[in-house]
């Protein structure tokens, strides 16, 4: 009569066996995504730009990189860095209305952020 039913405890159980860096890394995928969706970066939705939305999205992902670099090491805190910063460029290409260098998403934590001269 139990069975499928969840067993007490569990789930705190599984997710204790998670190592940090996965969660912080699920996590900030997590917001990556949602963000370049809100950027109109995704091929399903090409047309949704909620520039509100993904200026909140990366104000946490800027957050929650910072806060977790020191502890990711750099194999796995560049890719997050890059992300972090591909989106804070693809946010001032995307508004019409351009923040003033260090007054963009994110860039509280990370410093103004810039496209690199070729």
């Amino acid at each position: 009569m139990t069975e499928g039913l969840p067993v007490p405890g569990a789930s705190s159980r599984d997710i204790a066996d998670v190592p940090a860096i996965e969660i912080v890394s699920t996590a900030a995928l997590h917001l990556m995504s949602s963000a370049a969706v809100n950027l109109g970066l995704s091929e399903d939705l090409p047309d949704r730009v909620d520039l509100d939305e993904a200026r909140t999205l990366i104000d946490a992902l800027a957050g929650l990189v910072t806060a977790g670099v020191p502890h990711l090491g750099h194999h796995h805190a560049a890719p997050l860095r890059d992300g972090l910063r591909s989106l804070q460029l693809a946010f001032r290409e995307a508004s019409e209305i351009e923040d003033p260098p260090g007054k963009g998403p994110g860039e509280k934590l990370t410093g103004p952020v810039v496209a690199r001269r070729r």
